[in-house]
C-alpha cells in the first residue's frame, strides 16, 4: 500500500484520520508559512493553504499520498485566528457570542507518484449561544481557547456554547471525514479506507 502522510501536527486531525484509516500513516508537519493573501475569500484561502502544505511535503517525499488541511473560523466575514493572549481570547469569544459562525476547511490530496492533486472545501455552520462575561472569563481560565481558531474547541468544554450545527461535525474539529472519504473515492485511492 502507498505510504500515506498527514501534513499536519494537529493532534485533532491525527485522531480524526485514525478513525478513517487506523494508524497506517505518517505525520510530517509542513513548513509552509500560512500568510494571508489579499483578494481571496476564506474558502479560496483555505484551499490555497492546504494545497501549498501538500506541495511542501511532496517536494521531499516520493511515492506517497499526502493529505493536508487548513481550517478557518469565520464570523461576519472576518477570519478568526488563534488567540495571542487571554484578552484576545475574550475579545474573540465576545465576537462569536450569539452568532452563527462558519468553519471552513480546505482539504488537498496529492499523490506524488502519479502527480494527481485534488482540493475541495467543506463549510459547517455553528450556532453559538449568547455568552455572559462570566462564562467567557471562566472558559478562558481553563486554557482551552489557546491554540484553537475562534478561541473555542467544540470537542471540549466549548461544546457548552454550541446550540447546534449545520453540516459536518468532524469539520469543526479540523478534518471533514465525509468529504475526505468522497475525495479518496473520486481519486481511486479509497483502498486505504478498507485495508486491515
Amino acid at each position: 500500500m502507498k505510504k500515506v502522510i498527514l501534513a499536519s501536527a494537529s493532534p485533532r486531525r491525527r485522531e480524526l484520520l485514525e478513525q478513517l484509516i487506523g494508524d497506517r500513516f505518517e505525520i510530517c508537519a509542513s513548513s509552509y508559512g500560512e500568510e494571508p493573501l489579499e483578494g481571496l475569500s476564506p474558502e479560496e484561502l483555505a484551499l490555497h493553504h492546504s494545497r501549498e502544505k501538500a506541495r511542501d511535503i511532496a517536494s521531499r517525499s516520493q511515492e506517497s499520498l499526502i493529505i493536508s488541511a487548513d481550517t478557518f473560523v469565520v464570523c461576519k466575514g472576518e477570519i478568526l485566528g488563534k488567540p495571542s493572549s487571554e484578552d484576545n481570547a475574550r475579545e474573540t469569544l465576545g465576537k462569536i457570542s450569539g452568532q452563527v459562525i462558519e468553519v471552513i476547511t480546505g482539504v488537498t490530496l496529492l499523490d506524488t507518484g502519479s502527480g494527481m492533486e485534488i482540493s475541495e472545501h467543506e463549510v459547517t455552520r455553528v450556532f453559538i449561544k449568547s455568552l455572559s462575561e462570566q462564562e467567557i472569563d471562566s472558559y478562558v481560565r481553563t486554557g482551552e481557547p489557546f491554540g484553537k481558531a475562534g478561541s473555542f474547541a467544540i470537542q471540549g468544554k466549548g461544546a457548552l456554547f454550541v446550540e447546534r450545527i449545520e453540516g459536518d461535525y468532524p469539520n469543526v474539529v479540523g478534518l471533514p471525514l465525509f468529504r475526505l472519504g468522497r475525495m479518496l473515492e473520486k481519486t481511486h485511492t479509497d483502498d486505504i479506507l478498507w485495508k486491515l
